[in-house]
C-alpha cells in the first residue's frame, strides 16, 4: 500500500477553516450588501471589501484578544473578522437602532468595543495618528496589547501619516501600520498620484521596518503581521507593512470604474484569496468539498438572518440623536 503524502501545511486545520469561514462570510456578505444597495434597501455610501478579505482574516489569526483595530471607510470586512454579528452590521447598513452603532453611523463608521474593533472612519488618513493613539494609551497601560491602523492607498498621501510615523518611531509604540493598496484610491492610480509607487519604502525615511505583502494570500499576510507584532510587543516600535491588495467592485456603489480594464479585475480574481486556501485545503486533506459546501450553506443562511434581522429592526426614535455625543460615565462627572 503506498505511503500516503505528507500534508504541505504550514499551519493547524483550525486556522485554515478560521481563513476559509472567515473570508467566505465576508464574501457573501458584501455581494448581498451590493444587491441590497441595487435595491434601495441600504442607501448612502457604501464601499464593499470584495477581493480584500485576506488582509482581515491573515490579520486576526496573527493577534491576539485585547489589541485594537482601526480602518476607513471600507469598514465590514475587519469587524467580521473579528466576530462582530453580521446582524448588528446589516443594521447599521439599514440605519436600524440594533445596529453597531444604534443606526447612527451607516456604513462608514462601524464600531464594536467588545472586539477591539475602534471603527471605520470617513475622513481620508485621520485614523493613522488615532492608531498611533491607540498605540500610545497600550503601552501607556502596560496592556502588552497592540494597534493595527489600516488605511488605503490614497491616505498615503496625507500629511497626517508623516507625523505620525514620525512619533509612533521616536516613542516605539506598539502599532502595526498597513496600507492596503488596491491601486486606485478613489480612482487614480497610484503611478498618477506619486513618483513612489513602492508605498512601503515611505515607512523607511523614518528608519520604521516596512515590507510588501502579498495580500491576496492568507499565509502571506498572517506571516507579516506576525513578525510585526512580535516586534511591537518586544518594544521595539511600529511595523509598515503594504498589503498589495485589489478590490473587485468599485471604489464605492456609485464608482463606474471607467479606469481599469475588465481584464485586469479577471486576471486578479485568478488569484483569489479564497480561492487559494479552498485549493490548499483540498489539496492537503485538511477538509473536503461537502465539509466547505456545508460551511457555504451555513453562512448563506447567516448572511439572510442579518437581513431579515434588519428588515424587522425599529429605527432609532429622535432622542437618539442627543445621545453618545459627550462621554458621560466618567468618575469626576459624577461628583
Amino acid at each position: 500500500m503506498a505511503k500516503k503524502a505528507e500534508n504541505k501545511v504550514k499551519y493547524s486545520k483550525e486556522t485554515y477553516m478560521y481563513w476559509y469561514e472567515s473570508m467566505q462570510l465576508q464574501r457573501k456578505f458584501e455581494e448581498k450588501c451590493g444587491q441590497l444597495y441595487g435595491m434601495q434597501k441600504i442607501k448612502g455610501f457604501c464601499h464593499l471589501y470584495i477581493g480584500q478579505e485576506a488582509c482581515s482574516s491573515g490579520s486576526k489569526s496573527a493577534l491576539r484578544e485585547g489589541d485594537k483595530y482601526i480602518t476607513a471607510y471600507r469598514d465590514h470586512g475587519i469587524p467580521l473578522a473579528l466576530g462582530t454579528s453580521p446582524n448588528a452590521i446589516m443594521a447599521e447598513l439599514y440605519g436600524k437602532q440594533t445596529g453597531a452603532s444604534k443606526g447612527k453611523g451607516g456604513s462608514m463608521h462601524i464600531f464594536d468595543k467588545s472586539v477591539g474593533f475602534v471603527g471605520g472612519h470617513g475622513i481620508v488618513g485621520a485614523q493613522i495618528p488615532m492608531g498611533a493613539g491607540l498605540a500610545f494609551a497600550e503601552k501607556y497601560n502596560k496592556t502588552g496589547n497592540l494597534a493595527i491602523c489600516y488605511f488605503g492607498d490614497g491616505a498615503s498621501r496625507q500629511g497626517a501619516l508623516h507625523e505620525a510615523f514620525n512619533m509612533a518611531m521616536t516613542w516605539k509604540l506598539p502599532v502595526i501600520f498597513v496600507v492596503e493598496n488596491n491601486g486606485y484610491a478613489m480612482g487614480t492610480s497610484v503611478a498618477r498620484t506619486s513618483n513612489v509607487t513602492e508605498l512601503y519604502t515611505l515607512g523607511e525615511a523614518y528608519d520604521i521596518p516596512s515590507e510588501p505583502v502579498d495580500a491576496m494570500n492568507v499565509e502571506d499576510v498572517h506571516e507579516a503581521v506576525s513578525r510585526a507584532a512580535e516586534r511591537a510587543r518586544a518594544g521595539e516600535g511600529p511595523t509598515f507593512l503594504e498589503f498589495r491588495t485589489y478590490r473587485y467592485r468599485g471604489h464605492s456603489m456609485s464608482d463606474p470604474q471607467k479606469y481599469r480594464t475588465k481584464e485586469e479585475v479577471e486576471a486578479y480574481k485568478m488569484r483569489d484569496p479564497i480561492e487559494q486556501v479552498k485549493a490548499t485545503i483540498l489539496e492537503n486533506g485538511i477538509a473536503t468539498q461537502e465539509d466547505l459546501d456545508a460551511i457555504d450553506a451555513q453562512i448563506k443562511v447567516r448572511v439572510q438572518e442579518s437581513v431579515d434581522f434588519a428588515e424587522n429592526s425599529p429605527f432609532p426614535t429622535a432622542d437618539e440623536a442627543y445621545k453618545d455625543v459627550y462621554v458621560e460615565d466618567y468618575p469626576f462627572m459624577k461628583e
